[in-house]
């Protein structure tokens, strides 16, 4: 017997946990930094228990929910990336992806990177660490794509780390800001935030190889 396959049981707890976090989303939409457990809760038309029981407490919670919409933005970064253009356009469709992502769905932003003090005596999250990790992924992914695409000379590996978690600060930062006071449009700040980027990005040869840059 293949005890590899997932069984019956295992697939109606899988599709059950995806449905929650569906009904998770759509009052992270509605509410933000300020959904709790008792709306998503009611949303998904169970009782808090129960929704404990699939992820343990909030925290739980917030890192399926981290996870969810990282896993989909890493794969749209991925995307734009590898899209048939030359590297700067590709640098700025990078970029813009990312600003698109957090200003089409603001309030999942605020709920993942500003997650705010819940009444009721539900406790909010520790800003740093629950959305630091989310970042570190996405720093290291960046860095495993700088490596394997760019020529970087000698000590390539660690430059590769510290470009992949320095342009996701920046990103995270200046969208944040951005988010906040939309003091010009994202356009003129992908391209702001792009030439910040461009000189040694533009100097790096592509690594033999590779799947180019």
């Amino acid at each position: 017997m293949d005890t590899t396959q997932p069984t019956d049981q295992q697939r109606s707890a899988d599709r059950r946990r995806r449905e929650l976090l569906e009904a998770a989303d759509r009052v992270v939409l509605r509410d933000g930094p300020h959904a709790s457990m008792n709306a998503i809760a009611a949303e998904a038309g169970i009782t808090k228990p129960i929704l404990y029981r699939h992820f343990g407490d909030k925290g739980g919670l917030y890192a399926a929910l981290a996870k969810r919409h990282t896993d989909a933005l890493l794969a749209s970064l991925r995307a734009a990336v590898d899209a048939p253009a030359d590297r700067r356009e590709r640098v700025e469709a990078t970029l813009d992806t990312y600003l698109a992502a957090i200003e089409a769905r603001p309030q999942v932003y605020r709920f993942l990177m500003h997650p705010a003090e819940i009444g009721g005596g539900e406790q909010g999250f520790d800003v740093g660490r629950h959305s630091a990790p989310l970042l570190r992924r996405m720093g290291e992914e960046l860095a495993q794509v700088i490596e394997e695409r760019l020529d970087l000379g000698p000590g390539s590996q660690q430059l590769a780390r510290v470009w992949g978690h320095g342009i996701v600060g920046m990103m995270h930062a200046a969208g944040d800001w951005w988010l906040g006071e939309r003091p010009c449009s994202r356009a003129e700040l992908v391209r702001s935030l792009a030439d910040l980027l461009w000189g040694r990005l533009a100097a790096a040869g592509d690594k033999v190889g590779g799947p180019g840059f």
